[in-house]
């Protein structure tokens, strides 16, 4: 049987805990009964949320901190921003870049943007500069997925989703074809 016990000293007993709890000496001990004799075996193990906090909180509070990182506003609309990833995606001479308005069928993502690569390098340099050039307009990449396969590389951007694929998983999985009621958008005439 294990359980876990906070105390500061190895057997357990504190004259005052008080005090040791405020010079922050607290350890933990992992208690280990064996067998059916009931012997315990006291194990300390260092955990990190035992030491004491060296996180300084600025002038102003965590509000103030939060404020201060987020300085850069989200401005394009989420059609502005898959039509860069598409324009982005073709200067790095990405193939057969396709665009489709998916707001009228789910309630998920606004746009995905279909890239074909033609090697696992082109797929990395597309990912990468469209990753880019959506941070320079104050977006956030929220997960990217595929990235060490390089055979279908997602990006997720909250309502824009731009998929990078090699042209064999392109053909396998034919997302055009599986959402084919997804408008197409002529992303070239909405590119600014």
């Amino acid at each position: 049987m294990f359980r876990l016990v906070k105390s500061c000293h190895p057997q357990g007993a504190c004259s005052s805990p008080p005090c040791c709890n405020r010079q922050g000496l607290t350890r933990s001990r992992l208690e280990v009964t064996k067998g059916g004799d009931g012997a315990v075996s006291n194990i300390f193990l260092p955990y990190l949320a035992d030491l004491p906090s060296r996180i300084t909180i600025p002038e102003g509070g965590l509000l103030k901190l939060v404020t201060q990182k987020s300085q850069q506003f989200l401005t394009s609309t989420s059609l502005e921003r898959a039509c860069l990833a598409a324009h982005v995606a073709e200067e790095n001479k990405g193939r057969d870049v396709l665009v489709l308005d998916m707001r009228g069928i789910t309630p998920l993502y606004d746009f995905f943007v279909l890239i074909t690569g033609a090697s696992r390098r082109q797929i990395h340099t597309i990912a990468e500069e469209i990753d880019d050039a959506l941070v320079e307009r104050g977006d956030r990449r929220l997960s990217i997925e595929g990235y060490q396969a390089s055979k279908w590389v997602v990006q997720d951007y909250g309502d824009v989703v731009v998929h990078v694929f090699d042209d064999a998983t392109r053909q396998y999985y034919a997302l055009e074809e599986l959402w084919a009621d997804a408008p197409r958008v002529d992303w070239q005439r909405h590119y600014q």
